[in-house]
């Protein structure tokens, strides 16, 4: 009996850690760019949105980096920013061929006018 619970409370756990990122209504009003923003932008750090592939059954790397993509925004939109520039997905190594790992974005956040 209590194998039975302490293995559903450990597939509640994980269940819980392998949702995706969607975008919040804060996060729809961030956007990409491809060129360095004015100097009338302030620049407010660097954010990095991830998307855990570790039993979320995310099967596709587009779907997945869009789920990076959700979390970058939202982070963005947390700090107070609109822009995100300078995007990049940070080279995975190896093991990321045969395991499914982390997605990952990082850019520099901006506060534009």
């Amino acid at each position: 009996m209590r194998i039975k619970i302490l293995f559903g409370a450990s597939i509640l756990l994980l269940a819980g850690c392998t949702t995706t990122h969607q975008l919040t209504s804060a996060g729809t009003n961030v956007r990409f760019v491809d060129t360095q923003p004015s100097s009338e932008c302030q620049r407010l750090g660097e954010v990095v949105g991830t998307q855990s592939n570790w039993l979320n059954g995310v099967s596709n790397e587009s779907s997945s980096m869009r789920s990076a993509a959700n979390d970058l925004r939202n982070k963005a939109a947390e700090m107070g920013g609109n822009v995100i520039y300078g995007i990049n997905s940070p080279s995975e190594g190896l093991l990321a061929s045969f395991v499914p790992l982390d997605s990952k974005m990082v850019g520099q956040v901006y506060q534009c006018p």
